[in-house]
């Protein structure tokens, strides 16, 4: 991989994720970001899966990162079944449209295997994930537990093929985002990191978009 290694989270890496997170997203789907507090936030939620979390080095920077928290189906008998949900997996923006993220996604999707796990979910860019085997949560029959549709956002993985079979399946995702509703804590904690201008860009109305659209047939 030209000098990059993939390998497990540690605490000495905490900072550094939370700055590459912090620059990945920033301005691309709000001015600004939350998905760094988020994850500061994470690894302390019991949802969180440490022995999912990877970061990518290159010269001793970390350039890339993935993280998982646990999520849950439900089928119309009221089973469930645990899964995980992928998010946040951030690339620099230099070492961007390399595969990396490809690379981040499928070490991790083969160790959830092997930690028995069988779907993954995640909401976000189709076009950032259908390339790795998501497919629309229509396809596999997921919908949003809040109100029963079908949102465009919300990807599907089946990590063993045939894990979801047919059943209709309602999606309850982890609460581990939740601290990003206190904007005020999200502020205080950006105040930590160098100051970034927050405007608006394309891909603000365009992720919109997908949040607020769903598949309906």
């Amino acid at each position: 991989m030209n000098g990059i290694k993939i390998r497990p989270e540690t605490e000495k890496d905490y900072r550094a994720v939370e700055e590459l997170t912090r620059e990945a997203f920033w301005n691309v789907y709000k001015p600004g970001a939350d998905e760094h507090y988020y994850v500061h936030m994470m690894r302390s939620h019991p949802d969180f899966i440490p022995e999912l979390a990877f970061v990518l080095e290159k010269d001793g920077r970390i350039i890339g990162n993935i993280m998982y928290t646990k999520a849950w189906l439900e089928d119309e008998n009221g089973s469930r079944k645990e899964i995980v949900s992928c998010g946040p997996l951030c690339v620099a923006p230099e070492f961007q449209r390399q595969r990396l993220g490809k690379i981040l996604l499928e070490h991790t999707f083969e160790l959830a295997r092997k930690m028995g796990y069988d779907v993954n979910i995640n909401f976000g860019n189709p076009g950032n994930y259908v390339s790795r085997g998501f497919v629309s949560c229509k396809k596999k029959n997921v919908s949003y537990i809040v109100d029963g549709n079908f949102p465009t956002a919300l990807l599907v993985r089946e990590l063993v093929p045939g894990a979801l079979d047919g059943r209709k399946w309602m999606y309850i995702d982890s609460t581990a985002a939740a601290c990003c509703e206190d904007t005020a804590a999200v502020e205080r904690f950006d105040a930590t990191f160098p100051p970034k201008e927050k405007k608006w860009m394309p891909s603000q109305e365009e992720f919109y978009i997908y949040r607020h659209s769903s598949v309906v047939r």
